[in-house]
């Protein structure tokens, strides 16, 4: 961005409004308000590039006044919320209103929490103000697929072959995306395991909501977990998700470590143990967000001979991470967020094939 992003700050706490101005104000354009209503004079005299909206305020709350800009003149939008089980829970109900993303606000300690989390809050900023937002429309409706026909070569495998494994990568607006791909598969879909850059708290509501309404079986991974068809692993915030094998059962283990990628899960940790433990018998799949995450662990993949894919600009909210995968010869097939589930079928058919015929 050649001109500084201006941010425009809607928290009723004091506190937080001082923090981002002081912490975030060399980097962007930093405006307050202390309440949706006064944030509505602020908009009307400088559009912002990004909100970051707190929920629970006075006179009207941050779900509503984030509904109420999706219908009228959409705008990036960051959440910034409470950790608490019930902050999470509305939190991903803003997500699927079209919020773009969550910052963890911790309920005592915020000024230096926000300071400790500099790093982290411009690069969410940055990227927010790089999304594709629209006004709010349903997802696209298609058919959910039907293992029966597609995964048909699971019939004829033979005792001792494994099952194909999905790796899946996102980051800025990967929520509603996985929401899409993973609504759209069948009860017996291969064993898929995901990165959503989220932070540690929200993956847990962000697994049962997608669980609730969902054929597979999706749940926050836990160490020791097995990779099965129909269960989506989804990896804890704060963790790293990695793919371990044992003969030919697949588990995952969950591990602490440094950020990789400047991220903690990284798409890269779980894509390089995904090549390194499934090899050919794998897919890895990269969808919108910002930065390089994956990039390296894709290409890792395809080396050991998995497919891979990568949503397209048209559909990403932001094209940061499959472009980076595209352009480091990664990525085989670059497909609409619409085509992917079919691929992820059509594609572990193929592998299930070929272990057939290996045996």
């Amino acid at each position: 961005m050649s001109a500084r992003a201006h941010v425009l700050v809607v928290d009723d706490s004091a506190v937080v409004r001082q923090a981002f101005s002081m912490i975030l104000g060399k980097q962007f354009s930093i405006d307050t308000a202390a309440d949706p209503v006064i944030a509505v004079r602020r908009i009307q005299k400088r559009r912002p590039s990004v909100i970051v909206l707190d929920l629970q305020m006075p006179r009207m709350d941050g779900l509503t006044f984030l509904r109420k800009i999706m219908r009228s003149d959409p705008m990036p939008v960051v959440i910034c919320s409470a950790t608490a089980a019930q902050g999470s829970e509305t939190a991903m109900r803003a997500l699927e209103e079209g919020a773009v993303d969550v910052i963890l606000k911790p309920s005592i300690g915020v000024r230096e929490f926000l300071a400790d989390s500099a790093l982290l809050l411009a690069d969410t900023l940055r990227a927010a103000a790089q999304a594709r937002v629209m006004r709010r429309a349903p997802m696209p409706v298609t058919g959910r697929f039907s293992a029966d026909a597609v995964l048909a070569a699971a019939s004829v495998s033979r005792p001792g072959a494994t099952q194909p494994i999905v790796a899946v990568g996102a980051s800025t607006g990967g929520t509603e995306a996985l929401r899409y791909i993973i609504e759209s598969l069948p009860a017996d879909a291969p064993g898929m395991l995901v990165v959503q850059h989220m932070p540690e708290g929200f993956t847990a509501a962000f697994a049962k909501r997608l669980d609730a309404t969902a054929r597979v079986e999706v749940k926050e991974a836990e160490y020791g977990d097995a990779v099965v068809p129909g269960r989506v692993l989804i990896a804890p915030g704060n963790k790293h998700l990695l793919l371990r094998r044992s003969g030919t059962r697949h588990y995952v283990n969950i591990v602490g470590g440094p950020l990789v990628s400047r991220h903690r899960p990284s798409v890269d940790v779980l894509f390089r143990s995904v090549a390194q433990e499934a090899g050919a018998n794998a897919l890895g799949v990269i969808l919108t967000g910002m930065g390089d995450d994956g990039a390296a662990g894709l290409a890792e993949m395809r080396l050991a001979g998995a497919h891979t894919i990568a949503q397209d600009e048209a559909t990403s909210v932001i094209f940061g991470m499959p472009k980076e995968a595209i352009a480091r010869g990664a990525v085989q097939d670059v497909l609409s967020l619409t085509q992917i589930p079919s691929a992820i079928l059509r594609h572990t058919q193929r592998s299930l094939e070929c272990v057939s015929l290996r045996f």
